[in-house]
């Protein structure tokens, strides 16, 4: 399997918007946690996390969006773990999240952006961000209306965790990479 440096590459490669950088990196950094509660290999769940937009500025269409940057991934040696869990945690793709890093890949997706948007509208970022502010401003359709709160709460029903305590882990791994998602 290539390592995280070379997943790394790639995803510069393939991502050039400091959003979509930074939205990865998020994804990651919440993918890493999960990985440590889990007792889970923790590089092979960052890359899992990094990697699983890497098409989406190249192909963002819902017919090329995960599928290229999965094909692209088989053709560099990448596991089918890593390569089904990035399919399912697009719904639309029909691939079924059954392992434990395709769950949680879905589960932290939606989430670490809303969590992103209400850093960058407190004037601390993520330091001292609670998981009560988070789900407050969940409430609030108008804001982050892009994100699907549905997909968030399906998430944390999938992954069989409380949904205070899904906000907490993701915000948890998010401070510890503050400075990497733009917020220190």
């Amino acid at each position: 399997m290539p390592s995280y440096d070379d997943a790394l590459v790639l995803f510069h490669e393939w991502t050039e918007t400091d959003s979509l950088r930074r939205h990865a990196y998020a994804v990651e950094a919440a993918m890493a946690t999960y990985a440590e509660q889990f007792g889970e290999d923790v590089e092979t769940w960052r890359i899992t996390g990094l990697l699983h937009d890497m098409d989406y500025e190249k192909h963002p269409s819902l017919d090329e969006h995960p599928f290229v940057g999965v094909k692209v991934l088989e053709e560099r040696g990448y596991p089918e773990t890593i390569r089904t869990a990035i399919l399912g945690h697009a719904s639309y793709s029909g691939v079924a999240r059954e392992t434990k890093m395709a769950k949680t890949l879905f589960a932290v997706d939606e989430l670490a952006g809303f969590i992103t948007a209400v850093g960058y509208v407190r004037p601390n970022g993520l330091e001292g961000l609670t998981p009560k502010s988070v789900k407050k401003k969940l409430k609030d359709k108008r804001f982050a209306a892009a994100v699907s709160r549905e997909d968030i709460h399906q998430g944390a029903e999938e992954l069989g965790v409380d949904l205070m305590e899904h906000i907490a882990n993701v915000i948890e791994g998010m401070q510890r990479e503050a400075k990497r998602l733009g917020f220190a």
